[in-house]
């Protein structure tokens, strides 16, 4: 099937989450946390990624995960990345607690678009220090897609990861996992990156985006993905097509925010001060717009 096609399909079916211009959002995609072992690009920054969540947790931001959270693909047992990283998941299942959690799979975790496997999995674990069963997303209901309805303009913006219609992340998602852990992933040792990746296939990444512009174009409806590792804040006047980039850069991890009626891509990342000690920054890549806006094109 064809891009356009699978994202009217999700469009279609994904629920509806309101909010208002006093809503505070964060977006967030691409985490591929692992098992904290050379193959775990999360790892690298998982200390911005935690600084990040804690800012936006204690600002009362919702936080939402557009998919390819954690790195399913490489790693076969979820509870191997959940023990890695307790400290990220403290804090998330705190989001959840407080109401302020929603999370979509993408085609690194799509073997979440079973129920039976979300309940397994992420409904709750058992933890190390005292072998006891804990909750962790206990009833969550994981999505392809969800809709924000924006209250005072009616108007809709899609959250979707982007693997959509891409046939080897998408309809053969299965072969596609299968050969990443037998081939590309020991390959990975040497410096070899499989060249079917949109992240690292250049000329693969920009024929998808192209698609999902164009599907956003068509419909006239503003949408917020992931997938393709890239950052993405459409301009005024373009169709808005927006990308919240990725939290494994080598540097930085990037994000979408919605921040009292207005969308701004950010970026966190380590810099100097005029001492030489490190410190956490965040930094608004594009000028914000207001949401409103976004709905007359």
């Amino acid at each position: 099937m064809s891009v356009s096609s699978r994202l009217n399909e999700v469009f279609q079916s994904a629920p509806e989450i309101p909010f208002d211009d006093s809503a505070r959002l964060i977006f967030f995609s691409d985490c591929h946390r692992g098992d904290d072992s050379w193959a775990d690009e999360f790892a690298r920054n998982q200390n911005l990624f935690f600084f990040a969540i804690e800012y936006y947790f204690n600002e009362g931001y919702t936080y939402f995960e557009l998919g390819d959270g954690d790195e399913l693909y490489e790693n076969k047992h979820f509870s191997d990345i959940r023990s890695a990283h307790p400290h990220i998941f403290r804090r998330m299942h705190e989001f959840y607690q407080a109401g302020r959690f929603h999370m979509i799979y993408g085609n690194h975790d799509l073997e979440r678009a079973n129920p039976k496997v979300v309940d397994k999995t992420l409904f709750h674990y058992i933890d190390d220090r005292t072998s006891r069963k804990e909750p962790l997303f206990d009833g969550i209901q994981l999505h392809e897609g969800l809709i924000l309805k924006h209250a005072p303009t009616g108007g809709k913006i899609l959250l979707v990861h982007g693997y959509q219609g891409d046939p080897m992340c998408d309809q053969y998602w299965k072969i596609t996992r299968f050969v990443d852990r037998a081939i590309w992933g020991p390959l990975r040792m040497f410096g070899l990156d499989n060249p079917t990746n949109p992240a690292k296939n250049y000329k693969k990444r920009d024929a998808l985006e192209e698609e999902m512009i164009a599907w956003v174009k068509d419909k006239k409806q503003p949408a917020i993905f992931g997938h393709t590792h890239r950052p993405w804040f459409a301009r005024p006047g373009d169709p808005p097509y927006f990308n919240d980039g990725c939290c494994i850069h080598p540097r930085s991890i990037t994000g979408i925010e919605i921040n009292q009626g207005e969308i701004q891509l950010i970026e966190w990342s380590l810099i100097a001060d005029q001492k030489g000690y490190l410190k956490t920054s965040k930094e608004i890549l594009a000028s914000p717009r207001k949401v409103a806006g976004l709905f007359a094109f």
